[in-house]
Parts: C-alpha cells; structure tokens; sequence
C-alpha cells in the first residue's frame, strides 16, 4: 500500500466517527439502551459507548453481533453515499477500511474496497491486506458462501477446528456459516482478494 499514515488516520477516524453514528441511530431506532445492546452483543458498556462516540473501531467479530441484535447489517454500517451507478473503481481511489482489536489496537488487517456497499449488490469484494502477523481477530460465522485467492504472502485460513496454510496462487471458497478466520503467517505482508454473497462486511 502507498497511502501516507497521515492519510490512513484520517480515513480511520472518518470511519470511527461515521460508523458510530450509524450504530447509535440503528440502536436508537430499535429502542435499545446502551446496556441492552452492550448485553445483546457480549461487549461492555463502556466498549458501545467508546464505539458510538467514533474512539475505537469495534472487532470483527463484535460488529457482526451488534448488527445481528440490531437486526440489521454490516453493509448499511459502511454504506457510502454518492453515485449508485458507477462500473470502474481506479487504483488508488478506492475507500480502506482499518480493524481494530479488543483492546483498540489495530489487528494488522485492511481492507480495501473493490465493490461499494451500497444496496443492491449480491456480492461483497474486498482486498484484504494483512502486515506481518496480522489477523481477523476471532472466528465468526454468518450465512452466506464466500471465495478468496491469495495475490501475495502466506496466510493461513481457519476454518471450525481446521487449519490451511495457503501462498501466492492459492483459492479458496466455503460455506460462510463455518466458523472462519484468517492471519499472516509469513514474514511479508500479504493480500488476499475475498469475495462473499451474500454482503455481510
């Protein structure tokens, strides 16, 4: 990647902020207090409210529970506004997406955005590029089928109790609902192209 880290903290703190206020509309909406969801999606209170008010990005698998007790999903979270009917998205004008740990540190993974999530779109289509010992975070499972190649490094693929160590060259594809995860495990950074279905991320 070459976007500047001044760049880079920007961006993630545009997401931290958009993200948040998106959380907090759809929690409101349902009704729910900050306790309630805190409960509904096994975090603290003081994780949601850090989360809402655009400190921290929430993990992986943590935004996929808050968007299933909110009843609603990941997509609508990182929704972009603007033209709905664009075909080509150019190098180095693609939106990235920075994950964060439990404990607000980053996990090494980025993402970077081959579809737009807007509505309307089967397909969910990411770069996932993941720096030395970078990964996912925990395992999570949602409904769906999804399919990777891997376009640079080593990474290894966990899926339920099974491990895949996959290169350069290497594909994948399973059904979504198996507990899956992912990290680096070489000493380069690695890349893998992830395309799922429905969209969930």
């Amino acid at each position: 990647m070459t976007r500047s880290k001044a760049a880079s903290a920007v961006d993630l703190d545009d997401a931290r902020r958009n993200l948040g206020i998106k959380l907090r509309l759809a929690r409101q909406t349902k009704g729910f207090t900050l306790k309630e969801l805190a409960e509904r999606g096994d975090c603290s209170e003081s994780l949601l409210s850090k989360i809402e008010n655009g400190k921290v990005m929430p993990s992986l698998p943590l935004v996929h529970r808050l968007v299933h007790a909110l009843e609603t999903n990941i997509s609508w979270l990182f929704e972009e506004q603007g033209p709905q009917d664009n075909v080509v998205f150019r190098k180095g004008q693609r939106p990235f997406i920075s994950l964060e740990g439990s404990t607000g540190h980053t996990t090494g993974v980025m993402l970077e955005r081959i579809i737009p999530y807007k509505e309307g779109h089967l397909l969910q289509c990411n770069i996932h590029h993941l720096e030395v010992g970078g990964r996912s975070g925990g395992s999570i499972t949602h409904e769906g089928e999804e399919v990777g190649y891997v376009l640079a490094g080593q990474v290894a693929l966990d899926l339920n109790d099974q491990t895949y160590a996959l290169e350069a060259g290497d594909g994948f594809c399973f059904r979504s609902n198996i507990p899956h995860s992912y990290r680096n495990i070489g000493s380069e950074p690695a890349s893998i192209l992830w395309v799922c279905t429905p969209p969930t991320f």
